[in-house]
């Protein structure tokens, strides 16, 4: 058949196809089939493959790639990434995909890191971790042992832990080694905190004491408590010392001098601890930048202004009941933007720009859970006999590690949290370190850390 005829056969031939119903068209090609040879059949095998069998990923445009692969879960793309090495390529490339898996997980991201295969690292190091969490292998303990009296107080920073003991003994150790780098001869600790250079400490025989680490000397001494100090807190900027007491104050001194600049009043408890941070929020009675004092005990939270001028008044009072049937926690958290505290009836967040509750998270079985930490993504919390990390996002236990029996403080100062900034969402760097710290009945402390990614 000429070329010209076979064209025009060949519409007609069409125009007549299409105008079959989809039965007809099947019985068409079944029965042109079966008058094909092997190089007919042969060449519909090999057309056919490429019809059914489009690679869409490598047809489509890259940014539509893309998007596509955003809305698969991340163990659908690791699956996709199997398929072939075009696949493995588009996927591993699709940095958002990648990044919100990450968030997902709990994940810090830094937006300014667009390369893909760094968020593909991260995510199979995030999976990991999380899986470690869920199955409690995610931390390994060890002991500090030294003082020949009970630990009254801990104070943990940048890798540092201090314990002050009934032996009239504080000593700094490096938790990395557990070697004992600082100790100094002191009086019976009940609070202690430190810097590069001093060691602040409150005591049970309701002083404040400033020391030098270097030479173990007695540089100041702060007197006019009438019970015993139970927290410590202080700025160097301020020149300012703030101690929470047993007698039911709160006294601000000067830190240089020794000199008490005011004397805080209004608690009915025990003034359990002080905290002095700088604000975050803006509101009718703090700007950011302001320095607020926080002074908790049984039943309330006490909000103060803080600065240079000696004399202050309490702005807020805090409490979860009216009637003060129900008690505070021993511990409380301030990052200036946000103040949350436990009780028997849950854990409490306030907005501190409103001082109103935010929220009220009430997990299981609470009554005994105390909070250690608090970030944006997870919380950290304890009972006698666990450890318990929470996603906020969803206000679910995620994890949970044994700890020994110990001697819970009613204070709430024998027992910290230790490396914070994870709380705040995990980024492959900063779950290491120490996790928590408590004394135990021989006097030493149980340490839980994390453990080196496998």
């Amino acid at each position: 058949m000429e070329k010209k005829d076979f064209e025009a056969w060949l519409d007609n031939i069409s125009i007549a196809f299409l105008s079959l119903t989809d039965l007809q068209k099947n019985e068409t090609l079944d029965h042109l089939i079966s008058l094909s040879g092997a190089v007919q059949l042969r060449h519909l095998s090999n057309n056919l493959e490429i019809l059914l069998k489009r690679d869409f990923l490598k047809l489509l445009p890259l940014e539509l790639s893309f998007y596509l692969l955003k809305w698969l879960d991340p163990q659908t793309l690791l699956t996709c990434c199997l398929v072939s090495k075009q696949w493995n390529k588009v996927v591993s490339a699709c940095t958002e995909a990648w990044q919100t898996a990450c968030k997902n997980l709990g994940w810090q991201i830094d937006d300014s890191v667009q390369d893909p295969l760094h968020w593909k690292k991260v995510y199979l190091k995030a999976i990991l971790r999380m899986k470690q969490l869920k199955d409690h292998e995610a931390f390994e303990t060890s002991s500090l042992i030294g003082h020949s009296a009970r630990v009254y107080a801990l104070y943990y920073k940048d890798g540092l832990l201090c314990t002050g003991s009934d032996d009239l003994s504080a000593k700094l150790w490096d938790v990395s080694t557990g070697q004992c780098i600082y100790g100094i001869q002191t009086h019976t600790c009940a609070a202690v905190k430190f810097d590069e250079q001093k060691l602040v400490t409150g005591s049970f025989d309701n002083t404040v004491a400033c020391w030098e680490w270097s030479s173990g000397a007695k540089t100041q001494h702060f007197r006019g408590h009438s019970g015993a100090v139970f927290s410590v807190d202080y700025n160097d900027e301020l020149d300012i010392l703030v101690s929470g007491s047993a007698d039911f104050t709160v006294k601000v001194w000067a830190l240089s001098t020794g000199t008490c600049l005011n004397t805080l009043t209004g608690h009915t408890e025990w003034v359990t601890k002080v905290v002095l941070q700088k604000c975050r929020v803006k509101s009718l009675m703090h700007s950011p930048g302001d320095y607020i004092l926080l002074s908790a005990d049984k039943y309330e939270i006490k909000i103060w202004p803080i600065g240079r001028e000696i004399n202050c008044k309490c702005l807020r009072t805090l409490s979860v009941s009216e009637d003060r049937s129900i008690s505070l926690q021993p511990r409380l958290h301030f990052d200036g933007k946000y103040i949350v505290c436990s009780s028997a009836l849950g854990l409490y967040q306030w907005d501190f720009a409103s001082y109103d509750i935010l929220r009220v998270i009430k997990p299981p079985d609470f009554s005994n859970v105390s909070l250690l930490g608090f970030g944006e993504i997870f919380a950290l919390l304890f009972d006698n006999r666990y450890l318990y990390i929470m996603d906020l996002r969803t206000e679910k236990l995620i994890s949970r590690w044994p700890l020994p029996e110990y001697r819970k403080s009613k204070r709430g100062s024998s027992f910290l949290a230790g490396e914070m900034s994870w709380l705040n969402g995990l980024n492959g760097q900063n779950d290491t370190g120490l996790v928590f710290a408590t004394s135990m009945p021989d006097h030493s402390i149980h340490l839980v850390l994390w453990k080196e990614h496998g």
